[in-house]
């Protein structure tokens, strides 16, 4: 059998081959990982998934909303590197009862309104913004996109890849999104405990207080009120697996170097 790259035909298994080599990567932790996008095409469907979920998903328009999410994310933001591909990020809020944030690649932050009712402060708050933002970083939808695209080699990111209904759920998929725009889909959990981790460093480094990160999962556990699976049968961390793996971080992170924030809940 023969696949099509750009205007070459390879046969499959050459063509998985040479993929898989020109792919490898590591993540930010050392971990291993399957690369095959650049970031102006990861950057391209992250700007694209966003306005499209600007279209279909209601905005907050409370200015003091806007300015306390705007506070916690941009102090987050200034302790990431530049990025290739762009220069600014956008943080939009979605009025939502989900508890739950995202960032996509091309720097795009949503944070839906149910999450700051578990979020109490803005310390906790900075805990799910710097997870989410340590996906982006550490490449986890580039890397999740092209585990499928080493098993379905047609797929090609480009602006129809929203448009075309053979490659969109795909697509979406690999940015963490369902094909219900709004419906946020959990990464691994090796991804997940690595966003963690990294995201607790970018917190702290902001001179949010890490140790309320543990806090903000008790929190979690008891919005989930028994409803959260066991851990074998779920791709995240348990909360219990999750709190130690944070308390251990903690013992490690260096004392703060920014003085921190002062965001107004509203």
């Amino acid at each position: 059998m023969f696949a099509v790259l750009g205007k070459y035909y390879l046969p499959l298994g050459l063509l998985s081959a040479a993929l898989f080599l020109s792919g490898c990567s590591t993540s930010p932790t050392g971990r291993n990982q399957i690369i095959m996008f650049s970031n102006a095409e990861m950057s391209q469907l992250g700007e694209q998934s966003f306005a499209e979920m600007k279209r279909q998903l209601p905005i907050n328009k409370d200015t003091k909303t806007n300015q306390y999410v705007g506070c916690v994310a941009n102090a987050i933001i200034k302790q990431v590197p530049p990025q290739a591909g762009y220069a600014n990020w956008e943080v939009v809020v979605f009025d939502s009862e989900q508890v739950n944030a995202f960032a996509l690649p091309g720097g795009k932050i949503g944070v839906f309104t149910g999450l700051l009712k578990v979020a109490k402060n803005q310390d906790q708050l900075a805990t799910v913004i710097g997870h989410e933002v340590a996906h982006v970083l550490a490449n986890h939808s580039n890397e999740r996109l092209s585990q499928t695209q080493l098993t379905n080699l047609g797929l090609q990111l480009s602006s129809a890849a929203l448009s075309s209904s053979q490659y969109h759920n795909m697509a979406m998929a690999g940015l963490g999104l369902g094909a219900q725009v709004g419906i946020l889909l959990p990464y691994g959990r090796a991804q997940e405990s690595e966003s963690d981790m990294l995201g607790l460093e970018l917190m702290a480094q902001a001179g949010f207080n890490p140790n309320e990160s543990v806090q903000l999962w008790l929190n979690m556990a008891k919005e989930a009120q028994g409803s959260n699976p066991p851990e074998l049968f779920s791709t995240h961390p348990s909360h219990n697996t999750r709190i130690q793996d944070l308390q251990r971080k903690i013992t490690t992170l260096p004392p703060a170097r920014n003085k921190k924030p002062s965001c107004i809940q509203p």
